[in-house]
């Protein structure tokens, strides 16, 4: 259900976690890599919301907003933060499941801003995600040679995890 901007939008698609995670952020305040306030990935039109309701296209349509060009942005954390509340919140179905890790593994392969201010858009995303490492070995080793399992194999090769 799409509501107003002073109303938080609300969907049964959608736990809690997720919800408190997109909310949590002053998605106004972020430049996005699109140039204009990242508002619009956490509020209407929400590829935030859309990610966390399972449209596997809205994971693809981080590109050029969390991450550009193959660096990333000042959205990414923040994002990072949210996709890590839907995969903590449950098995995703496959589709979803490819998209969401799709877009971790373009997160951390990205390069990091460069900026000084605390770990760095790239240690930011790189905790959220370990946070999450058991369940991306258990990706990972579920389906062997299925394209979650490559993902998630290459998210953790990328933070030095293994499988």
């Amino acid at each position: 259900m799409r509501t107003t901007d002073k109303q938080p939008r609300t969907s049964p698609l959608v736990p809690d976690a997720v919800a408190r995670e997109i909310a949590r952020h002053d998605w106004d305040s972020i430049e996005c890599g699109c140039g204009r306030p990242a508002g619009h990935l956490g509020h209407l039109p929400d590829t935030l919301w859309d990610a966390a309701e399972g449209h596997p296209a809205a994971f693809r349509a981080l590109e050029g907003h969390a991450f550009q060009a193959g660096v990333l942005r000042a959205p990414a954390p923040a994002v990072c933060g949210v996709l890590m509340a839907v995969w903590a919140a449950g098995p995703p179905r496959q589709a979803t499941r490819e998209g969401l890790l799709w877009a971790l593994l373009r997160l951390l392969g990205a390069e990091d801003d460069g900026s000084s201010h605390e770990a760095g858009l790239y240690g930011q995303c790189a905790a959220h995600i370990r946070a999450c490492a058991p369940g991306l070995r258990d990706a990972a080793t579920r389906c062997p040679g299925s394209e979650s399992a490559a993902y998630a194999e290459g998210i953790l090769s990328l933070l030095d995890l293994g499988v």
